[in-house]
This record gives C-alpha cells, sequence and structure tokens, in this order.
C-alpha cells in the first residue's frame, strides 16, 4: 500500500514552518498515544505514522530529501536504522561510483556512523522541573579489542593489492573510463588478513550504552535533544552518529497541557454553584485558593494567571485554566429526595425568575413546535 503523504498526515501546508510542523506533531501525539489508547492498534499504529512524518520533515536535509524526491529520497533514513543514511549518504550511494565519492585521508573510504533516535517517556513533572535520566541504547560502538581497526591484536590491516591502497578502482568502458569502488576492500583501501575475533574484522560490535541525558526544564511531547557522538560508531574509524532523544509526556491525571498552559476540571457540587464558595485546587508549585462566585454556571473557566508552565525557550510563565463542572448528586437517601422535590417544587413557583436560561429555552420550543402546526 502507498504511504501517505506526509504533510497530510500532519495536516499541514508544504510550507509549514518547524513551530507548525511541531505543533501538529504534538497534538496527533497526545491524540494517538499508546498510554491515552491501551490496547487499540489503529491508534498505535496512527502513532507511529505521525513521528514518522515528523522525524522527516522537522530535519531540514530529510525533509529537503523529500520535497525533492518523495518517500524514495528519505526511507533509507527511517525506520530501523533511525537516520542511518542522510541525504549526503543517499547521494554518495548512488553516485559515489561515477564520481568518486566517499571521505577518508589517503584514498581511505570511512564512514559516519548512523544517528539513533529514542523516545523518552516523562510524566508531567519531570517535564516541567527537568530532569536526568538514565537510558540504555543498543548500537554498534568501536571494538575495544581491536581499536576500531578489525585486526586481529598484534597485526594490522595491510594495503589492498587491488587498488593500491586508493580505495577505488578506475574500469575503461569503450570511450569512458568509470571510476568504482574497490570491490576488494569495499573503498576502504586496507584489507584485513588477520580478522580480529571479537568484531570478525568488522571493528565494531553491538553492544547496550548506558547514557546520562539531561532534559531542560519545560519541556514538551515533540521536543528533541541531540546528542552529539552518541550514536553508532562510524567505519573505518569514521565519526560516529549523533543520538536524538525524542520526548513525550505522558498523560495526567489531572492536568491537560497546551504549550505553556495547564487546564484542569474542577467538580463542584449544586449548592456550591448556586451560592458560592472556595476551594483548594492543586497547581505545580502547589495548592490556591479559587474563589468561586455565586450562580456559577456549569463550564464556566477560571483563570490563574502565571500558574501555568514556563516556556523552554523564554522566561515568560503560562497560565491555569479552571473549568467548573457541577456534580449531580448521587446516592440520595429518601429524606434527601424529599427535600430536593420540595426545592423544586418552589423553584417552578417563579421558574423565569430562578432559570432564565431553561425558561427562554422552553419558549423555544413551543414557538417552534406552534410554527409547525400552522
Amino acid at each position: 500500500m502507498a504511504k501517505q503523504d506526509y504533510y497530510d498526515v500532519l495536516g499541514v501546508s508544504k510550507n509549514a514552518t518547524e513551530a507548525e510542523l511541531k505543533k501538529a506533531y504534538r497534538r496527533l501525539a497526545m491524540k494517538h498515544h499508546p498510554d491515552r489508547n491501551p490496547d487499540n492498534e489503529e491508534a498505535e499504529e496512527k502513532f507511529k505514522i505521525a513521528k514518522e512524518a515528523y522525524d522527516v520533515l522537522s530535519d531540514a536535509h530529510k525533509r529537503a530529501a523529500y520535497d525533492q524526491f518523495g518517500h524514495a529520497g528519505v526511507d533509507n533514513s527511517i525506520g530501523g536504522g533511525a537516520g542511518a543514511a542522510g541525504f549526503g549518504d543517499i547521494f554518495d550511494s548512488v553516485f559515489g561510483d561515477i564520481f568518486g565519492g566517499g571521505s577518508g585521508r589517503g584514498g581511505e573510504r570511512v564512514y559516519r556512523g548512523a544517528d539513533l533516535r529514542y523516545e523518552l517517556s516523562l510524566t508531567l513533572e519531570e517535564a516541567v522541573a527537568g530532569t536526568t535520566v538514565k537510558i540504555r541504547v543498543p548500537k554498534q560502538v568501536e571494538c575495544t579489542a581491536c581499536n576500531g581497526s578489525g585486526a586481529k591484536k598484534g597485526s594490522s590491516p595491510v594495503k589492498c593489492t587491488t587498488c593500491n591502497g586508493v580505495g577505488q578502482v578506475r574500469m575503461q568502458q569503450g570511450f569512458f573510463s568509470v571510476q568504482q569502488t574497490c570491490p576488494q576492500c569495499r573503498g576502504a583501501g586496507k584489507m584485513i588478513k588477520d580478522p580480529c575475533p571479537s568484531c570478525r574484522g568488522q571493528g565494531r560490535v553491538r553492544d547496550n550504552k548506558t547514557i546520562s541525558v539531561k532534559v531542560p526544564a519545560c519541556v514538551d511531547t515533540g521536543d528533541r535533544i541531540r546528542l552529539s557522538g552518541e550514536g553508532e560508531a562510524g567505519q573505518n574509524r569514521g565519526p560516529s552518529g549523533d543520538l536524538y532523544v525524542d520526548v513525550a509526556v505522558k498523560e495526567h491525571p489531572i492536568f491537560t497541557r497546551d504549550d505553556s498552559d495547564l487546564y484542569c476540571e474542577v467538580p463542584v457540587s449544586f449548592a456550591t454553584a448556586t451560592l458560592g464558595g472556595e476551594f483548594e485546587v492543586p497547581t505545580l508549585d502547589g495548592r490556591v485558593k479559587l474563589k468561586i462566585p455565586a450562580e456559577s454556571q456549569s463550564g464556566k473557566m477560571f483563570r490563574l494567571r502565571g500558574k501555568g508552565v514556563r516556556s523552554v525557550r523564554g522566561s515568560s510563565k503560562g497560565d491555569l485554566l479552571c473549568r467548573i463542572v457541577v456534580e449531580t448528586p448521587v446516592n440520595l437517601n429518601k429524606t434527601q429526595k424529599e427535600l430536593l422535590r420540595q426545592f423544586d417544587q418552589a423553584m417552578h413557583n417563579d421558574s423565569k425568575k430562578h432559570s432564565p436560561r431553561a425558561s427562554s429555552w422552553l419558549d423555544g420550543v413551543k414557538s417552534f413546535f406552534d410554527n409547525m402546526t400552522q
């Protein structure tokens, strides 16, 4: 099945800014995150697709390749290798044999290690306060037995006899002379006669490395932390790739976050909403008093300024918006029910005064049916 366009996945235009991409991804990630949709395979798949789209479009090089070549331009740089080949690597793998691509000194081709991605789940409190966590990342690391040379201890790689250490050979095809990667040493310029038993001549081994990640305060879902050189080790002693830690904030039992603002629902009794009252409501900094005026309606929003989250890139702090929800009493006993009936009867004697919205609505309904019968 054909892949869906990444811009369509995120619901943004092709000239969307970095901020627009991040906001769109954050919205989808919050909606389809597995923590919010347990045992929902469809939501999990949508979450993965949204993450894949954001991984590509938030990277300037990958986005340029995607805009020009579509999925074919980035399929080798996402998924299992999590960034195993950047756009420059794609170009080199396609045209390197003709133009003599590759990097290295003295003809030896070295390859930068793959970039890796790790999704870090944080609680809202951890994301707002900042924290330091240790993560275990499986990756290719330099073999310590041979120091990355691939040769058995006490021996060294020798110059390739096919390319004479250049890493490339020149092939004559009619009038054209084409330069290609040496098939013997695969561009390394050297051969290993006595391979290292630990890495079998590869110079790299797979290992689980524990890495300490310092998470800055006030990060949010969609934010990314780059750890330079913590990706996979390069080949032929090439530079290591980078590790990108993608932040995903877990659903909170009380608060919902929208950028630097926090939202919460406060259940209040019918009597409190009618007569007014004062509540202690939680914030991330502690408890504060919330005064509810008399005759407050369900759904009314109260703004507590400066009680939200500080911006990760600024000093301004958002607000806490508390929405009151009038709770209908349950499990009433006989006496309570009788008192409620008496109260309801007293209200009916002057309903337009005490319940103007209900009276207005009933008048509208009566007018509606009267018009239908005419």
